[in-house]
């Protein structure tokens, strides 16, 4: 991992400068944790910011707001909740491109991904870093798990997501119980070994199959989505579950490519050059 905690040594001050800026207290349930950035990507949220920023942590060591070009005062209200916002302008379009670009302007160690429609409890957080700084490399928020909950799903959308679920179970042998939800938290450390690449909402099952290909060690998070507080969802179920199984298809074929290939060695294909 990119930081691990070391235990206090008697007389320590860790309030001091020397530890401050790097552990921050938390709860009665975890002590301290490495810096916490929170990535929101938002496009016309303002009416619903104040619900999000009213649950988040104040040991968070930065807000980044990505914003999608609102046309309503998103950016001016997220300042007035959060005064040390990082606000960072998207460069392209859909929800992908607005994570990857909030990531980037990330200085946290640990990365938490939050929706600005006020779905999500930022009360949660805890629970999240709680699961990292304990050994875990993703943690994955699940409203299906034992403790989690939904109030926003369709039976179209509970359908589907089952339906992908059960397919990302079976052809990368993770052990999901959700699949297309957006509330996650990870070491940035992370960020080198998916490498991300989708603009839309199928990020979050890019994110989900990648971890698994890569090895990395994942826990589920029970987690409660709220309904959206004001405004209409850009989702659409048809259109972007379809989305969602092509990213399936796509990596599950790259998996195949890559065992009927093999994993080869730089330093054996560069000899082999030389002896040819």
């Amino acid at each position: 991992m990119s930081s691990v905690l070391q235990p206090a040594t008697p007389g320590q001050d860790l309030t001091g400068p020397s530890t401050a800026g790097t552990y921050r207290p938390i709860s009665s349930h975890l002590a301290i944790a490495p810096p916490v950035s929170v990535v929101i990507p938002a496009m016309n949220e303002a009416e619903n910011l104040p619900y999000v920023f009213k649950t988040l942590p104040d040991w968070i060591h930065e807000v980044v707001l990505v914003d999608g070009n609102s046309t309503d005062n998103t950016v001016e209200v997220a300042r007035e909740l959060w005064p040390g916002v990082k606000v960072v302008g998207q460069r392209g379009r859909g929800k992908g491109d607005a994570l990857i670009t909030g990531f980037e302007a990330c200085s946290g160690d640990i990365i938490v991904m939050v929706d600005a429609d006020g779905s999500a409890d930022g009360n949660e957080i805890v629970s999240y870093v709680s699961a990292l700084v304990s050994g875990a490399d993703f943690a994955k928020g699940s409203r299906f798990a034992n403790g989690g909950g939904t109030d926003d799903m369709t039976f179209i959308r509970w359908l589907g997501n089952r339906v992908l679920c059960a397919v990302v179970n079976r052809k990368f042998g993770a052990r999901y119980t959700d699949l297309c939800y957006g509330y996650n938290a990870f070491w940035r450390h992370c960020l080198d070994k998916i490498d991300l690449d989708c603009t839309g909402f199928e990020v979050e099952t890019l994110m989900n199959i990648r971890v698994v290909k890569a090895g990395l060690k994942v826990q589920e998070i029970p987690s409660h989505e709220y309904l959206r507080i004001h405004g209409v969802s850009n989702l659409r179920a048809v259109r972007d579950g379809l989305r969602v199984l092509r990213v399936i298809l796509q990596e599950r074929s790259n998996r195949r490519a890559l065992r009927r290939t093999g994993r080869r060695s730089p330093l054996l294909d560069s000899v082999r050059g030389e002896v040819s």
